[in-house]
């Protein structure tokens, strides 16, 4: 009985969380696919033209390969309309059985558990990964790969959304941040100051996995830095800085004066407590004496990493008006109360 009250709970949140999503294009449907395993398989260009056809979502044990666990490739290709230029895009994959890695003409955008030798599953999660706009093509054909690696039991694309979305309670930011960021791993507490010269450190994507873009397996330390100009017209409004969500903790610098933070940082990374902030969207108030009105301003982040994910992974990323930021949040807690109030009639009618 627990496990069906369990079962009922989480087949109405997933309904409900499906609501926030608006459909884009969809990738349900006939997808090449092959077992084995070849990093080649993630370009763009490599011919696929010789390999099978299976449905998805479905396991693979129901689409011609029972008993097969192991290694494999999915690949599609999809258009995608000029009119969703600007928007906040994610790929929804559904449920994968057991590990995947994601790639959208030739980026690495996601992936969810560990291959071998360190395995880790990852088979009770719906995949959904931010797209970075650069990645995608509104003029020509896209290529999505995906690799799964399968334990034991089903295996492959097994269920769910599949398609590329919009997420419905998006907020968009007045100055928009997002794309490339400076990056360094490692600690240094000058990296904070609004003149640290950064011209050294690599390029990276923001919003994205840090591991999706040149650091695999690395946990620890890394700071994030972008300059950027905030027009004279937003003088005398409020202002919040957004940098998302954020895989573990943080501390953000605005022209080297601490604004907010996350979790907390010490020296000492055995004293830090990880918790669940990963999960929360970052928000942090901005002091109007601490910006420069049409003069470069700096924007420095601190991030401690403990294990597997890492770095700033999803959006909102930029500034936006207070007024807007709380009407925005007034709306998101007064939707997310309107579900769990629905799954809460359902369930104990006699309550009302």
């Amino acid at each position: 009985m627990r496990w069906a009250f369990l079962t009922i709970v989480l087949t109405m949140v997933f309904h409900l969380q499906a609501q926030e999503w608006k459909p884009l294009v969809d990738l349900r449907g006939h997808w090449k696919f092959e077992i084995g395993d070849n990093s080649k398989w993630a370009d763009a260009n490599f011919n696929d033209s010789q390999w099978q056809e299976i449905f998805v979502p479905a396991p693979w044990e129901d689409e011609g390969f029972p008993g097969y666990d192991g290694y494999a490739w999915y690949r599609t290709k999809f258009e995608i309309s000029p009119e969703y230029k600007g928007k906040a895009i994610y790929v929804r994959l559904g449920r994968i059985d057991d590990v995947d890695e994601v790639y959208l003409n030739d980026h690495f955008i996601g992936f969810s558990g560990s291959f071998p030798p360190e395995y880790s599953t990852a088979y009770n999660f719906e995949r959904q990964y931010f797209i970075p706009q650069d990645y995608l093509s509104f003029t020509k054909t896209n290529v999505l790969a995906v690799r799964v690696y399968d334990d034991n039991l089903a295996g492959g694309i097994v269920e769910g959304k599949i398609g590329l979305y919009e997420r419905g309670d998006y907020l968009y930011p007045d100055i928009n941040l997002n794309g490339s960021w400076k990056f360094s791993t490692g600690d240094d507490l000058q990296w904070k100051e609004k003149d640290f010269y950064d011209g050294y450190w690599q390029n990276i994507h923001v919003p994205g996995y840090w591991e999706t873009q040149g650091y695999e397996g690395y946990d620890g330390f890394g700071w994030y830095r972008k300059k950027f100009i905030v027009p004279a017209k937003y003088k005398g409004s409020k202002l919040i800085l957004l940098l998302g969500k954020i895989d573990d903790i943080d501390e953000a610098y605005l022209n080297g004066n601490r604004i907010g933070r996350t979790g907390k940082i010490y020296d000492d990374t055995r004293r830090i407590s990880l918790d669940d902030h990963y999960l929360e969207s970052r928000a942090y108030y901005i002091p109007e004496d601490d910006l420069y009105f049409d003069g470069e301003n700096t924007i420095a982040v601190r991030v401690y990493d403990g294990y597997v994910h890492g770095g700033i992974y999803d959006g909102p990323i930029g500034i936006v008006l207070q007024d807007r930021y709380l009407a925005w949040q007034k709306e998101y807690e007064k939707n997310d109360q309107k579900k769990f109030r629905s799954i809460f009639d359902i369930l104990f009618p006699d309550k009302n």
